[in-house]
């Protein structure tokens, strides 16, 4: 698999990142073991989880295969903090004291010293912006995290975040942004793409997939065994069933077809090699359905269809 480097850093990630925010719920440890198998044995490098997926069991499974699956200098590890979810309900937290202290229980249950990289899941609009990098800061120069970066920060907290960072050679770098990308979701070209390239941030690609509907398994209404399906991820596929989707849905398949390759590819592939990509971070039910998101590996985009597809998606 290709690797990357993020930003200006010198932390090297393959461009295809696998996700685990299944593992430990919908995924449990064997069906994660041979994911994690398939996704190293096809080259690639870098895990992300959060201390939220599966409140924390995420962690815990992917701690369990340290040492056993992989040694822990091998594989790129991320998860982040600051959002939690108390009774069901959302709350944004980055104060000090609570990232520290989720980093901390992070660390415990993935059983390792340190993470690759540590990121903050979310803008505080509560929290001064210093007391936030301050957690970085101190994860970073006690050695819990080799690398800090942040998540879903728009491009001006991002900038905002990232130059006060580099105005202090003692501060932490952020070397990774993570965001939403897709051909169904392109929010992340409006100032977000261009700042993290400005500031020399490695951009992250969270559901280039749109939440599995650009594979078209929604095309004929929700598969009882998709996610669509399923009482907590429900919400997050129904933007995407709308009209314009599904016209974008169908430019993919008719490209596909046209290509001889899968939807899932195509669709993948125009994410993975979009300009300021660093990794695209894909994830699966099964093993079975990772082997074929791998397989985008081994395609790439004629320049016709991805202009194309630029066109038929804005």
């Amino acid at each position: 698999m290709q690797m990357r480097r993020a930003g200006t850093s010198g932390l090297t990630l393959s461009r295809l990142g696998l996700g685990t925010m299944t593992w430990g719920r919908d995924t449990d440890e064997h069906e994660a073991a041979d994911q994690c198998r398939a996704y190293i044995d096809a080259g690639g490098n870098f895990i992300d989880t959060a201390n939220t997926y599966g409140d924390g069991d995420s962690e815990r499974v992917i701690g369990g295969l340290i040492g056993t699956l992989f040694a822990r200098e091998e594989i790129v590890i991320a998860t982040k903090a600051g959002l939690s979810f108390t009774d069901g309900v959302r709350s944004i937290d980055a104060s000090r004291n609570v990232l520290i202290s989720q980093l901390d229980k992070s660390l415990a249950r993935l059983a390792t010293d340190y993470v690759d990289v540590w990121q903050i899941h979310a803008w505080d609009p509560f929290t001064p912006l210093d007391e936030t990098l301050a957690a970085l800061d101190y994860a970073y120069t006690t050695g819990r995290a080799r690398y800090v970066g942040v998540s879903n920060y728009s491009g001006w907290q991002l900038a905002r975040a990232s130059t006060k960072q580099q105005g202090n050679s003692m501060k932490a770098p952020v070397t990774t942004t993570q965001n939403e990308y897709s051909l169904l979701n392109r929010d992340a070209e409006i100032e977000i793409l261009e700042s993290a390239d400005d500031c020399g941030v490695g951009f992250l690609a969270w559901a280039p997939l749109a939440r599995g509907v650009l594979t078209g398994k929604y095309r004929k209404g929700v598969p009882s065994d998709s996610r669509g399906a399923a009482p907590h991820f429900a919400k997050h596929i129904e933007p995407y069933l709308d009209a314009r989707s599904s016209r974008i849905v169908e430019a993919v398949s008719v490209a596909s077809q046209g290509l001889g390759y899968s939807p899932l590819e195509v669709a993948l592939a125009w994410v993975r090699d979009a300009p300021g990509v660093t990794s695209a971070i894909v994830g699966a039910r099964t093993a079975a359905q990772l082997t074929g998101l791998l397989k985008s590996e081994e395609i790439a985009l004629p320049q016709v269809v991805r202009s194309a597809l630029d066109d038929v998606s804005l």
